[in-house]
């Protein structure tokens, strides 16, 4: 095809040759190896290609940002690329925001659970799409994004709950959340006022309440419902762990163990028999045809109370 004189069929090849190369080394990256030094650099070219796409994007694009790109969120080396995968992302939400909920379903599924410089990095990610996210979208992404935002405001390491709770000094974010309150504050009020009476680190606390202040000020009467539901949720959850700890102390004054004074009671005072086959008795077995005789008969030995062995015949009747 190179040697072809048609230019657009040289054009449509290079396409597919970069397209394979750039699949090629980033699956194997990601499902194989976890280990390429040139990452970076390939998506710093991928984010000018990425740049430069014709609207509306055409549905190879985007299967190369679910397939490829996404995914590349998942490697322990995530730092050494993390912007420029960033980059890339956003620039495909900027020419399609319809695809903010694929996004965002990638990221939470990709979410790091044991990783917190990790974790900050997908928050920090988080509030780059949200500055250019459209209002309609957002309403799509509230309920699993802010799930997710009560986890990492909730974390017991502070700079996880400190970059989560930074989204709320953010304007066009604060009036997305200003304008969805009945939304987003169900979702977050929980978190936010036990974090406000048991966190260990004073700036978190000091954080928390300038976001309880924000959302009184913006809904005072459900800010006042959700504090009267949350106490009230919280005396029944008291309650329940009282009935627990009450119910355990009284199994525990149960007399479970026997005495340790007395001997153990003998339900019953005879022994278990033991037999075993030993032969059948001469003259006695299975007659022409295959059939028992009336009068076969086994020899068993048995074990009697005073331990003497007595070996006695056993007799089988057959039915008719």
């Amino acid at each position: 095809l190179y040697e072809c004189t048609f230019q657009q069929a040289k054009e449509g090849l290079e396409i597919v040759v970069i397209c394979i190369s750039h699949f090629y080394l980033f699956f194997s990256f990601v499902f194989e190896t976890d280990s390429f030094n040139g990452v970076g650099e390939l998506l710093e070219i991928l984010g000018s290609i990425i740049n430069g796409f014709a609207l509306p994007l055409k549905q190879e694009h985007k299967v190369f940002l679910v397939k490829v790109l996404l995914p590349l969120h998942k490697p322990r080396c995530l730092s050494l690329y993390h912007a420029q995968l960033a980059y890339c992302v956003v620039q495909f939400i900027e020419k399609d925001s319809t695809l903010t909920p694929q996004v965002f379903d990638a990221l939470l599924k990709f979410w790091p659970k044991t990783c917190s410089s990790k974790e900050v990095m997908f928050l920090g990610e988080v509030e780059e799409i949200l500055d250019i996210i459209e209002p309609e979208q957002f309403k799509k992404v509230i309920d699993p994004l802010f799930k997710q935002l009560a986890k990492c405001v909730s974390s017991p390491h502070f700079q996880v709950a400190e970059r989560a709770l930074y989204f709320w000094n953010n304007e066009y974010i604060l009036s997305l959340i200003e304008e969805t309150s009945a939304q987003v504050m169900p979702i977050m009020f929980p978190a936010l006022y036990r974090i406000s009476k048991e966190h260990w680190n004073q700036t978190i606390v000091a954080l928390v309440y300038n976001v309880l202040k924000t959302f009184m000020e913006m809904n005072g009467k459900l800010f006042d419902e959700l504090t009267a539901n949350y106490k009230m949720e919280r005396q029944k959850e008291k309650k329940r762990e009282k009935d627990r700890e009450d119910l355990w102390k009284r199994l525990a004054a149960v007399e479970i163990d026997p005495p340790k004074d007395k001997d153990p009671q003998i339900l019953s005072k005879t022994p278990l028999t033991s037999f075993i086959v030993k032969r059948e008795n001469p003259g006695f077995g299975v007659v022409p045809g295959g059939e028992k005789s009336p009068n076969s008969a086994k020899r068993f030995v048995f074990l009697t109370n005073s331990g003497a062995v007595v070996e006695k015949p056993v007799k089988f009747e057959t039915g008719a």
